[in-house]
């Protein structure tokens, strides 16, 4: 558990550090150098049009990425009076009253509350991912994949350029790398090169592994299902899908998918007010 806690910590601060390295390496390295092409007009310079998707997937990253900490499940064991270990224990084995017994919810020993259609608990943004914040937390991961996507594309134009070297062959990225540790150690390679190279690889294992989550997410949204319910190999009644994903994006996900907005509130919330 004391391993757990300290992930729970470190790694929204390598998230954080490695986005910081991205938006540095990309508006002082990368766009100054698409501005040296003198063939293209300045209005519509790959430059501007670069930096200004870049931005655009940037603050949608962390735009959504703020609204999944901010937008915390909500505490159900307050409502059940679960504030101790035992009652809690009492509680998830079924002892409790049937009307406690809400599907999809599940007590986390991080964040030490009990939460309605609780997914999984997330390191990178230190919360519990359940109802309330799940549209974001997959606008996070679909906006950092493209991000990350974008400022491979972006070094590799950039290497290309500074080391006159053709990605052409599908090859050459995948050998990139060990020749680039060879001409490193033997002086041919600058340091600061280098680094670019280390995070073209970097950049390529977060998106795709963004990608892969994003697209596993929302395939259990549309069977209704959360990551915790499959875990666990817990039934769910069958609904439509259009049903399963308005309950989770909305009737206004196309708003959602340009900016960063709130996620609507979960079926429990909106059941106890009326």
């Amino acid at each position: 558990m004391l391993v757990l806690r300290l992930l729970n910590v470190v790694a929204p601060a390598y998230f954080l550090c490695i986005s910081l390295v991205t938006f540095v390496l990309q508006i002082f390295v990368f766009i100054p150098s698409m501005f040296r092409d003198p063939s293209t007009t300045p209005l519509f310079s790959p430059a501007l049009l670069h930096g200004a998707l870049f931005l655009f997937l940037s603050a949608n990253a962390l735009g959504n990425y703020v609204l999944v900490i901010q937008n915390s499940p909500e505490d159900l064991g307050k409502d059940f009076n679960l504030g101790k270990g035992a009652e809690v224990a009492d509680w998830l084995d079924g002892s409790r009253s049937p009307g406690s017994a809400l599907p999809g919810t599940h007590f986390c020993r991080l964040c030490s509350r009990v939460t309605q259609r609780h997914d999984h608990h997330c390191f990178f943004t230190g919360n519990c991912i359940g109802s309330r914040n799940m549209r974001n937390f997959i606008m996070f991961c679909l906006y950092t994949s493209l991000a990350c996507l974008d400022s491979l594309v972006a070094g590799m134009a950039y290497i290309s350029a500074t080391l006159s070297m053709s990605f052409a062959d599908p090859l050459a990225f995948l050998t990139l790398l060990p020749h680039s540790i060879s001409q490193f150690f033997s002086g041919a390679l600058l340091s600061s090169e280098m680094f670019v190279i280390l995070m073209l690889y970097l950049w390529l294992g977060i998106g795709l592994a963004c990608a892969g989550f994003c697209c596993h997410q929302l395939l259990l949204i549309l069977r209704g299902q959360m990551r915790y319910q499959v875990r666990k190999g817990i039934l769910v009644r069958a609904r439509p899908w259009r049903d399963n994903l308005q309950e989770v994006f909305g009737k206004k996900w196309l708003l959602g998918l340009l900016i960063p907005v709130q996620n609507v509130e979960s079926s429990y919330h909106r059941q106890k007010e009326k």
